[in-house]
């Protein structure tokens, strides 16, 4: 009993001290957990905090520290991309509370049985010295240093910590702020906000609360409707994979594309590259996004022309997705084979043939290098991933690959057959845009342009057939008939 409630006191004392630093809603943020009961996001100087209930005794109040956001008008409009499929940023702050959680019963436990055992070893002749040495000078400047020793060693410092408020803080209704011309949502109605006021702030929360209704509403209803999709069913024995491209930050669409490959019974996902529009790390909650809906797939990845040096693929690689190595052909869906690469270009929101190190052609013609020396060792290529389907142009030409499927263009392409200079016979088939992304950055309250996904059937080792499904801007599905792969 006194192990546990010295083990208690400690647990406490480290939970409420700890914090954990993660990237969320395109910020560098910190949290901290208390026993408050309430959620509270601290936004900084320029837009208003906000509060709710946390549904539970433990609270969370989570700093919102840098961003890459270049205006304020950009910032609110990510948010309000980000509420429209909000799941994989509440995820992430719950495995924080619960990862501090864990460390402060962890380091509790530890630390409420080592006055025990101090206790125990000093034996009964030097307990009673110590006993009777505490009411002393020595005793009691020996028992603060004990202590100064103690929480030196085991409390998180902060620093010196946010400076103290010198008035209570006055947090007013969401729908007060706003005022009575914008309807709340309904998760919305309990909402707290606190300053700052003035200067058109309320005008734009408003705005952006009329955005993120419309948004989640347009989203989650194409999601439902997916649902009810009329798709072909897989066949005994047969394997389905979902494939998608060009995500741009889109994760509305992410609720959307796991309704398809449910209703479709996809049980992998391909994803052929350009999830974010610069690959910066700001862009971690599209990621997050993509890794929550299909956390229980089999799940392979490449990187496009949009998705800048090595962050995506790192990030995503940790969250559990299969990239590539130079020419490594490795185990695809339905007992295939599979090889991949990442997009050699580079680029921003301009010029996207810009070319660095390894040029388009030399890696397109190291991929049908790699396919035609599996294909001799009696290792097909079944599927070749790309961002951009030129790039497998030379496997299939040499009849080394029996598919190859990519993005980057934002519109659908075939599947056309390719007859190779060895008589065999490939297809390649490019899929639109799964985030509707006219631009590089896809972040809006609907579809700009019409989003396409593709559900890959194989069979007895081997791509069988592909169905594409288009999603128009009105919300319209148009469904593809099942094009049977002839070899």
């Amino acid at each position: 009993m006194v192990w546990l409630t010295l083990s208690a006191l400690a647990a406490g004392g480290f939970f409420l001290t700890g914090e954990r630093t993660v990237d969320l809603a395109s910020h560098e943020a910190r949290v901290t957990a208390d026993f408050s009961g309430r959620i509270t996001v601290r936004t900084g100087p320029v837009l208003p905090n906000l509060r709710a209930d946390s549904g539970s005794p433990i609270g969370v109040e989570v700093e919102l520290g840098k961003t890459e956001a270049g205006s304020v008008e950009e910032l609110v409009a990510r948010y309000v991309a980000i509420g429209g499929n909000p799941d994989a940023q509440i995820a992430k702050v719950e495995a924080a509370v619960r990862d501090m959680a864990i460390d402060a019963v962890s380091r509790g436990l530890a630390l409420g049985i080592l006055p025990m055992l101090v206790w125990r070893l000093l034996g009964e002749r030097r307990r009673r010295e110590v006993v009777e040495a505490l009411p002393t000078r020595r005793g009691v400047v020996g028992l603060f240093v004990v202590a100064l020793v103690v929480i030196g060693l085991t409390t998180p410092w902060r620093g010196l910590g946010p400076a103290p408020r010198e008035r209570p803080e006055r947090w007013v209704p969401l729908a007060e702020f706003v005022g009575p011309s914008v309807s709340l949502p309904e998760e919305l109605e309990d909402v707290e906000v606190l300053g700052p006021a003035g200067g058109g702030v309320e005008r734009l929360v408003g705005s952006a609360i009329d955005s993120y209704g419309e948004g989640r509403e347009f989203y989650e209803r194409l999601a439902e409707d997916a649902a009810d999709l009329e798709l072909r069913e897989p066949e005994e024995g047969e394997t389905v994979a979902l494939l998608l491209s060009d995500r741009h930050d889109n994760v509305g669409m992410d609720q959307v594309a796991r309704a398809i490959a449910d209703a479709g019974g996809a049980e992998a996902v391909f994803d052929a590259g350009d999830d974010t529009s610069t690959g910066e790390d700001w862009e971690a909650f599209s990621l997050d996004s993509l890794a929550s809906a299909f956390e229980d797939f089999d799940r392979w990845a490449v990187t496009g022309n949009h998705d800048h040096g090595s962050f995506v693929r790192a990030y995503l690689t940790d969250l559990g997705w299969t990239y590539f190595n130079d020419g490594e052909v490795v185990d695809g869906p339905g007992d295939t084979r599979i090889l991949g690469a990442d997009d050699p270009r580079s680029s921003g929101l301009g010029n996207w043939r810009d070319e660095s190190g390894l040029t388009f052609a030399d890696l397109r013609a190291r991929i049908a290098d790699a396919a035609c020396d599996a294909e001799e060792d009696g290792d097909r290529v079944d599927t070749l991933l790309v961002h951009d389907r030129n790039l497998g142009g030379d496997a299939l030409e040499r009849g080394c690959v029996d598919l190859v499927v990519g993005g980057h263009t934002h519109t659908q392409f075939g599947p056309e057959p390719v007859t190779g200079s060895n008589g065999a016979v490939g297809y390649e088939y490019t899929v639109g845009t799964a985030g509707g992304a006219a631009y590089a950055i896809a972040i809006g309250t609907k579809l700009r342009r019409p989003a396409g996904f593709a559900l890959i059937t194989y069979r007895d080792g081997e791509p069988a057939g592909i169905q594409s499904i288009t999603v128009q801007t009105t919300g319209r599905f148009d469904v593809d008939d099942y094009e049977e792969l002839v070899y």
